[in-house]
């Protein structure tokens, strides 16, 4: 229960990640690709920080550093494309237009999230410094309870803004939705930029 309690208060929040799966649940588009790639990219990264991979990471501040520079650029051009999908009206409808492969949903989660700096953060040296706290063979179950959150957060999530479907019928609230997208990316941008 405390690594499910702690893995749900990390990811619940609306990042980049979560701010593109309901995307993608509310266009119901390639939702179950999305889900456990999201799911899973979570459990090797909470499994490895439970390994002690967490301490490597933190030891080569480097990497961090190449995560954040290369997450920022690509936060700031998922930014622009937002932008763009609010100005132009064609491009917004709830339901799938076919416009976007599988391929590109899923290879737009995995950037967002194996870019994302602050995956790594909570995942491996946040969770795994907690994890490894429990002792053996309590890391386990802690991160297996972290990993549970994952598998029951993004389902709830993708599947669930199906519900807001109606909402976003109409033009206007797809234009919010892309505007509030683009001003999360840059703010995370900026954040990762400035060390926020």
């Amino acid at each position: 229960m405390a690594g499910f309690g702690s893995g749900l208060s990390l990811i619940v929040a609306i990042g980049a990640q979560n701010a593109f799966v309901l995307r993608q649940g509310i266009r119901r588009e390639h939702i179950v690709g999305v889900v456990l790639l999201c799911a899973l990219s979570d459990a090797v990264l909470i499994f490895a920080g439970v390994a002690g991979v967490g301490a490597l990471v933190a030891t080569a501040p480097w990497v961090l550093t190449v995560a954040r520079w290369a997450g920022a650029a690509f936060l700031v051009i998922y930014a622009v494309l937002a932008l763009k999908r609010a100005v132009r009206p064609s491009a917004l409808t709830a339901v799938g237009s076919g416009n976007a492969s599988r391929a590109g949903a899923i290879g737009t989660a995995a950037a967002l999230t194996w870019l994302n700096p602050h995956v790594y953060l909570d995942t491996m040296v946040l969770l795994g410094t907690i994890a490894n706290a429990q002792g053996d063979p309590g890391r386990w179950m802690f991160g297996a309870g972290a990993v549970l959150g994952s598998f029951v957060w993004f389902p709830l999530l993708g599947f669930g803004a199906r519900l807001l479907a109606g909402f976003f019928a109409r033009p206007t609230s797809w234009r919010v939705l892309d505007c509030l997208v683009a001003a999360v990316m840059l703010l995370v941008a900026g954040g990762l930029v400035t060390g926020a």
